[in-house]
């Protein structure tokens, strides 16, 4: 096996070495995976610098979302969901390598039709927009929709989730390409967040200047955003990319009684696994539909575990947008 394995804590993903190991050897729930690509995410940029609140015991593998073929199956297992040599994606510690170990839980099929690549940047951004925009948003026909940071990975999978329930959807970005990529989903409309004023731009897009319904913002951009948000209006909270946790003036919640709606998409399988299958139902409903396609950023290739580092470099200087997938060569192909 080939993987990106962390000894110490690094300075930045530049220091990502691709070492070799022997292959995994999976414990009697585990299924062994052969993967065939993985998909870079921020917090794998926390954790290589010991930062992220989920850090395991050095020396570790790197990396999380992946997908691959099943090449083995669980030996304690009588009737196991998937089968050697299914196509599966999913999530779980190690993800930069060439082979994972994991539980039944932390997989799924690919979709019909669908890619190794596309299909390795699902496990983490789908659900949580789904889970957001549909279980605690409640997302209708007719609603509007902000979305910040609309060209990131969540943020393309919430412009075609809220499109796919008859809302209209406005985006922001931080520049005309990533203005231009939300509006390719599907977006309505498509608003640059570093322009003043762009808040009185998104009330003049809605009925009678009243405001959107729903903002969705994994930025932290709630202080702002409440001045274009309707009477009734809802703010889920998803996530701090800006790197600050915000005060929130809880006056103007009060006035304009708007609900403040936090996701921790990451606790539903503990708390709530049963919401965990309905949100994949819907998921999946949608893709068969042709209502919500992949992501993955395509201004580029990276092919190789070699290329983890620049990927990942990329990612953690926003110069990408969607999800930043690399390619898994497998059977000795040149580009491990």
């Amino acid at each position: 096996m080939r993987a990106i394995q962390v000894k110490e804590y690094l300075k930045g993903p530049q220091d990502l070495i691709v070492s070799s190991f022997a292959d995994p050897t999976p414990s009697a729930d585990q299924y062994l995976i052969a993967i065939h690509a993985t998909a870079t995410n921020f917090f794998d940029l926390l954790q290589i610098r010991g930062k992220y609140q989920h850090q395991p015991p050095l020396p570790w593998i790197s990396g999380s979302e992946f997908s691959g073929v099943v090449l083995s199956t669980p030996s304690a297992s009588p009737s196991p969901a998937f089968k050697k040599g299914d196509r599966v994606f999913g999530a779980a510690q190690g993800g930069y390598a060439t082979h994972i170990c994991t539980t039944e839980t932390a997989l799924r099929s690919v979709p019909k039709g669908w890619g190794f690549v596309d299909a390795a940047g699902l496990m983490v951004t789908a659900p949580t927009s789904y889970g957001a925009l549909v279980t605690r948003a409640g997302v209708k026909k007719g609603d509007y929709v902000l979305i910040h940071a609309a060209a990131g990975g969540v943020g393309l999978a919430a412009v075609q989730i809220a499109k796919a329930f008859g809302a209209t959807v406005i985006a922001t970005a931080g520049s005309a390409r990533k203005l231009e990529v939300a509006k390719g989903f599907g977006a309505d409309h498509a608003i640059d967040y570093n322009r003043k004023g762009w808040e009185e731009e998104v009330k003049k897009l809605t009925p009678r200047g009243r405001g959107v319904d729903i903002v969705y913002d994994p930025v932290g951009m709630v202080n702002t955003s409440l001045k274009c948000t309707a009477w009734n209006g809802r703010i889920l909270v998803i996530g701090f990319a800006a790197g600050n946790i915000e005060k929130v003036a809880m006056n103007r919640v009060l006035l304009k009684n708007v609900s403040l709606v936090g996701l921790h998409w990451g606790m539903y399988t503990r708390e709530e696994p049963e919401t965990v299958e309905e949100v994949w139902r819907g998921l999946f409903r949608l893709m068969d539909e042709g209502k919500f396609r992949g992501t993955v950023y395509s201004d580029r290739t990276f092919s190789g575990l070699n290329s983890v580092g620049e990927a990942l470099g990329m990612l953690g200087r926003r110069e990408t947008w969607g999800k930043v997938v690399v390619s898994v060569p497998q059977d000795g192909q040149s580009k491990l």
